[in-house]
């Protein structure tokens, strides 16, 4: 596959259908900054809208990824070719996922190793040291499988965060003598995790052609957890509820959450009309 091929077909077929690149994007439910990296050969297209876009544009799958018309004879064969670029494309992708993965285990290994010689060193045993090496440990148990899961890379990472936080903040509440590091932290996150797990549902269930849906909910939960937090941390510390820059923080999480809605029924008033 050769994106600028592709761009330029997709560049092709839009005019064709006399289409401007804002006009193919609210069709699509994204920018036309996405369809002009896609013309211009810097991206291509997300596979969630790629049936939608071949739907507009006239053309069939195999078509765009060939980046031009096939006639039945041609298109067994670039199938097949289009099939095994892919297939390259997703083992590539493995691969640097695999070495970045490594790199960065590597990179952790070498900092923790650097914090325990330096704690004993300067004080004979291991004090400070676990700390850091915990904290570390834990970032490790939620990036690095993540990364390595690519498509479900996300559930992997909120899943780890969801098994491993609280023991975590367990052992940095026995470490730093502060039980309350554990009941505050517990009491932050359970509804953190809750709010982030619907997130993600929402992101994964109206991506693509619904992304503005799936952001101006994302920014309503955003603004929600907010509120939550800052009624839990008053609770437990008996401080004013909200501060100024809470408040601004809401409302701008509200606003945007807003303008999402707004500009989606837009978007569909005029790609309806």
């Amino acid at each position: 596959m050769n994106q600028t091929t592709i761009g330029a077909f997709i560049a092709e077929r839009r005019k064709a259908k006399n289409l401007t690149q804002l006009q193919l994007a609210r069709k699509l439910n994204i920018t036309d900054r996405a369809v002009s990296k896609w013309e211009t050969g810097k991206s291509l297209p997300d596979a969630s809208i790629m049936l939608p876009l071949c739907a507009i544009l006239g053309i069939t799958v195999n078509e765009l990824l060939s980046g031009e018309e096939l006639t039945n004879e041609d298109a067994g064969r670039k199938a097949d070719e289009n099939l095994l670029a892919l297939r390259r494309k997703g083992e590539r992708a493995v691969h640097w996922n695999r070495v970045t993965a490594i790199a960065l285990s590597a990179l952790m290994l070498v900092g923790m190793l650097t914090c325990l010689i330096c704690d004993l060193s300067t004080s004979g045993t291991l004090t400070w040291s676990l700390i850091p090496v915990s904290s570390i440990l834990y970032a490790w148990m939620v990036i690095v499988p993540a990364m390595l899961m690519r498509g479900s890379g996300l559930y992997v990472a909120l899943g780890a965060l969801t098994a491993f936080t609280i023991p975590y903040l367990f052992v940095l509440s026995r470490l730093l003598h502060v039980g309350r590091v554990l009941s505050i932290g517990a009491a932050v996150s359970i509804p953190a995790f809750v709010l982030l797990w619907a997130a993600a549902f929402v992101l994964r269930t109206y991506g693509g052609r619904r992304r503005l849906i799936a952001w101006g909910v994302f920014c309503a939960l955003a603004a929600l957890l907010e509120i939550a937090i800052n009624l839990i941390l008053s609770h437990m510390l008996g401080e004013p509820e909200f501060e100024i820059s809470d408040a601004l923080t809401i409302t701008f999480l509200l606003l945007v959450s807003g303008g999402c809605f707004v500009r989606y029924a837009v978007t569909r008033r005029s790609t309806a009309g």
